[in-house]
């Protein structure tokens, strides 16, 4: 999926609100967009403006002596882009490569990433107000990799925080909560 379809995949997209309706107030400022993608059964998004783009599973090269949940390295249009497997990454079993499965291609500085997902589910729009901050009950991930858990239409989208996930703290700043 190009930038095109994507693009029309959010244009075709209502606004998902929580409840009885009351949200149709709210203003454009509050919105927030959503790339949705599936690991196992759980629903996580990132944020759109980071998507550059969404791509079916190519040939990737891999690399000696890198972590394991880094697949190694794609050629998109002559740039090397390098691959985190988001299952390995989050200490899941690795999983099968189906005709579902993509790579969404992240913008995280001025830097390319592809991450590997078992399937891009969809566009989702919510209220600002709809995300919560991960629960201070949940230890370990939750800190690290998690910026919020968005509620839609009865289920949970867990948010995450791409920059601690690509990179580990040591790295650079740790960023602001926020989603715009």
């Amino acid at each position: 999926m190009n930038i095109n379809e994507l693009t029309q995949m959010v244009n075709r997209v209502t606004a998902v609100t929580a409840g009885d309706g009351a949200d149709s107030a709210v203003s454009e400022g509050e919105i927030v967009q959503i790339v949705s993608f599936m690991l196992d059964d759980v629903e996580y998004g990132i944020n759109i403006l980071q998507v550059h783009e969404i791509i079916r599973m190519p040939e990737i090269t891999r690399l000696p002596n890198t972590p394991e949940y880094i697949k190694g390295v794609i050629n998109l249009r002559g740039s090397v882009i390098p691959v985190v497997d988001m299952r390995l990454r989050f200490g899941l079993p690795q999983g099968t490569i189906t005709d579902l499965t993509r790579i969404i291609v992240v913008e995280t500085g001025e830097k390319l990433v592809g991450l590997l997902v078992d399937n891009v589910y969809q566009v989702i729009r919510m209220p600002g107000r709809n995300i919560d901050p991960p629960s201070d009950l949940i230890e370990g991930i939750s800190d690290e990799f998690i910026r919020g858990i968005g509620r839609v239409s009865g289920r949970l989208v867990v948010i995450l925080n791409l920059d601690s996930i690509l990179f580990s703290r040591s790295d650079g700043e740790k960023t602001a909560y926020g989603y715009m």
